[in-house]
């Protein structure tokens, strides 16, 4: 195994029984895959090399029973650490860390934990204590998981009332979008009816200006043909008219009979007739008076 990877040499001429010491091997990388491959190492010895980091993927060897990181230089354990779920004994002796991610409390099985000469949060290390001796280190795995099921229960808890006064928020902004929907369809339904009752109104007014129109006009209608009807001359019966017709029709046929009579008198041979006697008699006598009559309106006419 070349030193830096952890590359190159099988770690199965490492592995003793179920115990695999890497340590003094000038790591900077934790060789994972490898390390996945022998699941029978449960004791992983890993101390005294140049770690500055683990990656994701180690909590992936939950088959990992002991593990020793000390004298290293580790600022952080994975965000997911717990889920090393079989560890029973972890020495961190010699790093840099300052906290431990929250699920660290997962660890339910975790008997020894030794977290001296690192630069913990004083509020960690007061509870991780010293781990001077086997008793000293196993109170620190107990104290330790039962700070962090705090923490991880404080956590919980302010991210439940995170997640209630979101859902409140969300129902409060749900409730008043609903109740302006509510309002903006009242409106509207408020605005309809409105506009409803200006229609009706424009239209009882337009139909009574239309009656009021039409009795105007037929009053006006009424008032122009009276004076007409009162100007004309009345009308004759039409059958008068017609008997009037029928006298004139016999009076204009007996004058015609008068005259083809006198003519047939003046110059026909009936002239010596009686009867033709007396009708030129009459007619001589009827034409004097005419010339008499036309004489003195002469004489009137001169004479003014």
């Amino acid at each position: 195994m070349s030193r830096g990877s952890g590359k190159g040499l099988s770690l199965k001429d490492k592995l003793d029984g179920n115990e695999l010491d890497l340590s003094l091997c000038d790591l900077n990388e934790v060789p994972v895959r490898e390390l996945a491959a022998l699941p029978k190492a449960t004791v992983l010895d890993l101390s005294c090399n140049n770690l500055v980091s683990l990656p994701s993927d180690f909590c992936s060897l939950m088959h990992l029973v002991k593990l020793d990181l000390s004298k290293n230089r580790l600022q952080q354990l994975p965000l997911d650490f717990g889920r090393l779920i079989n560890l029973q004994h972890l020495d961190l002796l010699n790093n840099r860390l300052v906290t431990l991610p929250v699920s660290f409390a997962q660890l339910k099985n975790l008997k020894w934990l030794d977290l001296k000469d690192n630069p913990l949060d004083p509020v960690l290390a007061k509870v991780a204590g010293d781990c001077l001796d086997e008793k000293q280190c196993k109170q620190a795995a107990v104290k330790v998981l039962q700070h962090m099921k705090a923490i991880q229960s404080e956590q919980d808890r302010q991210r439940q009332q995170k997640l209630q006064a979101e859902r409140e928020m969300e129902k409060k902004r749900e409730a008043e979008q609903r109740a302006k929907e509510a309002q903006e369809r009242e409106l509207r339904k408020r605005e309809k009816a409105e506009e409803k009752e200006r229609r009706r109104r424009e239209y009882d007014a337009q139909k009574a200006a239309k009656q009021e129109m039409e009795k105007k006009t037929k009053k006006e209608t009424v008032h122009t043909r009276k004076p007409a009807s009162s100007s004309r001359p009345p009308q004759r019966p039409r059958h008068k008219l017609s008997w009037s017709r029928s006298v004139l029709r016999v009076l204009l046929f007996v004058l015609f009979c008068i005259l083809c009579a006198l003519a047939a008198c003046k110059l026909t041979e009936l002239q010596h007739q009686p009867l033709c006697v007396s009708v030129n008699t009459l007619y001589e006598d009827v034409v004097a008076a005419l010339q008499n009559h036309k004489t003195l309106q002469n004489m009137l006419q001169h004479n003014s």
